[in-house]
């Protein structure tokens, strides 16, 4: 019975082994050491990572430290030596200042920073991302990267004077000041882009000219309260002024109506509205209604009242009203036949109609 139940199971055991030998090797292959799957980690092996430029580095005799916080940076020797910086999202103002401040000696370059970052750094022209379709040339006066050409899927331009592989808003490898460095094309350091054009060439001039290499990933640690890249520091820095100029000229324009209009008026309640008024209202509501028939009753109702009036007689209907108008109660002609059993009271007729 119990071969009987393996064989009917027979198929799922299989997937079950199969998925446990899956699981084995991934533990073997990838055990060897600590993976980071940060892009342009150079500890990362995925094809956004940057293990392959570390390695080739390291090979060329670059001594390559890495560092994942901003508290080890500081604990680290960075006199003489490059300073690469990756994660620049990263980087908030008062890290762009320990960073500043801890690498005046060393040659400082940032990865594809951001606005926020740029400005923190005291540039303040705003960067543009373009994407790259063919290979870009040097074009540059640096004999270091004379005859290259990068080419990366998404790149990111800095509008600052100088600089090589310079397009239409500014160039991939900008230095706006001495010591500082802004790689655009930060793909270039990445394991499946890194063989593209002459990317490697430009990776080991740009971050192999010195003998000690200092990596640099920094993480969300390094980030002090609301100090990151947020909406405000992405927003033009005229705008903030100009917001408030639009509500100071806001303000301004409320005063200005609010005054016009005047001080408020009071008026004594209740309101007394004349009877003529209401007729007149009551008629214009018939009139655009079409109402006919309680057009006519309100103006029976009135020829009653005055008829009444006139005659001395009272508003009630007759049960039996008279006919015609020489017997009805107050009329001269009636007035003499008083005992025919007159009512003294003003007859209602029934509404006309019309045939």
């Amino acid at each position: 019975m119990t071969g009987g139940r393996v064989r009917r199971h027979r198929a799922t055991l299989a997937v079950l082994a199969g998925l446990l030998a899956a699981v084995a090797v991934v533990l073997v292959v990838g055990g060897g050491g600590a993976r980071h799957g940060v892009p342009l980690d150079p500890d990362n092996p995925d094809p956004e990572g940057g293990r392959a430029v570390a390695r080739v580095l390291a090979g060329q005799g670059v001594d390559v430290t890495v560092v994942r916080s901003a508290d080890q940076l500081e604990e680290a020797d960075v006199a003489g030596a490059t300073v690469l910086v990756t994660s620049t999202g990263n980087l908030g103002e008062s890290t762009v200042a320990r960073l500043v401040d801890h690498t005046t000696d060393a040659l400082l370059v940032l990865a594809e920073p951001g606005p926020g970052t740029t400005a923190a750094l005291g540039v303040s022209s705003l960067p543009f991302r373009v994407d790259l379709d063919e290979p870009r040339a040097a074009d540059c006066a640096d004999p270091a990267y004379a005859g290259l050409s990068v080419l990366v899927d998404q790149a990111v331009e800095y509008p600052v004077g100088g600089g090589c592989f310079r397009g239409e808003h500014g160039a991939l490898l900008a230095e706006p000041q001495p010591g500082l460095v802004l790689l655009g094309a930060g793909d270039l350091l990445s394991n499946d882009q890194v063989l593209r054009a002459d990317d490697a060439a430009v990776a080991l001039r740009l971050l192999g000219g010195r003998d000690r290499l200092v990596w640099y990933v920094p993480s969300l640690d390094d980030l002090a309260g609301d100090d990151g890249v947020s909406l405000t520091t992405l927003l033009p820095r005229w705008l903030r002024p100009s917001l408030w100029v639009v509500a100071l000229s806001t303000l301004a324009l409320l005063v200005w109506r609010a005054r016009r209009l005047g001080p408020l008026a009071t008026e004594p309640l209740p309101v007394v509205v004349k009877a003529i008024e209401t007729t007149h209202s009551r008629g214009r509501l018939y009139r655009k209604a079409g109402d006919r028939g309680h057009a006519a009753a309100a103006l029976r109702s009135a020829a009653r009242g005055r008829l009444a009036e006139r005659f001395g007689l009272g508003t009630r209907a007759d049960p039996a009203p008279p006919p015609c108008w020489t017997t009805w109660p107050g009329t001269p002609a009636a007035r003499t036949r008083s005992s025919r059993g007159s009512s003294g009271r003003m007859p209602r007729p029934p509404p006309p109609t019309t045939t």
